[in-house]
């Protein structure tokens, strides 16, 4: 589907530069903007490498399991659903950890992870769970200390202190994320949307056998 959007961009543009007669003009820019879209990207090389890593060192040192440790009592009350001992909740609980510090690869499998598990719990197969939606809002909205990539382009586009981002990302994502969590607990609560809930202790002994 994406692709059909952007081909049909590209096509839009090319027509209405014909019929303006400004076809050369389109042509020009599109030559002009691929040459800076590989400068930049060989600009972002350099600086994602160094905060990769610094990133990774913060991974082996045990930073993530710090921050996981922190976490987990926040966990279980957001996802009163899920089993403490669930693997659902170590995988979403090093999901976030690794949003945290900014490592979007590295938590790309465990957030897969976290709804293949979320969905063992699941009674109904072809519909999302509370924890499911919970979930998916708080990763899409993660609170983020270290924007990485966002630094990394901003150092690639020449600005004179990319670091300073560091600071309002931590403000917007936080404020992002309590949003989110307060969007799916309020949407949980509507009649529209509640679902039949399981029993935690059941799904506990369940888990357990």
């Amino acid at each position: 589907m994406i692709n059909i959007i952007w081909a049909a961009l590209i096509l839009l543009g090319f027509l209405v530069g014909a019929i303006n007669g400004n076809i050369d003009q389109v042509t020009t820019a599109a030559i002009e903007n691929a040459k800076t879209a590989i400068e930049l990207a060989f600009g972002l090389i350099g600086v994602m490498a160094m905060w990769l890593g610094i990133m990774k060192i913060a991974e082996d040192s045990g930073l993530i399991k710090i921050i996981s440790k922190a976490l987990k009592p926040v966990m279980v009350r957001l996802f009163p659903d899920v089993p403490e001992t669930h693997p659902a909740m170590g995988a979403m609980i090093m999901n976030l950890s690794a949003n945290i510090l900014g490592l979007g690869n590295a938590a790309t499998p465990f957030g897969l992870k976290a709804m293949e598990e979320l969905q063992k719990l699941n009674r109904k197969k072809d519909t999302a769970t509370d924890a499911m939606v919970t979930f998916l809002a708080i990763n899409t909205s993660s609170v983020t200390l270290i924007p990485a990539s966002t630094i990394a382009i901003l150092a690639a586009a020449g600005a004179t202190n990319p670091t300073e981002i560091i600071g309002p990302t931590i403000m917007a994502t936080s404020l992002s994320t309590i949003a989110a969590v307060i969007a799916a607990k309020t949407l949980q609560g509507l009649p529209r949307y509640k679902i039949e809930r399981t029993n935690k202790r059941r799904e506990l002994r369940c888990y357990l056998k």
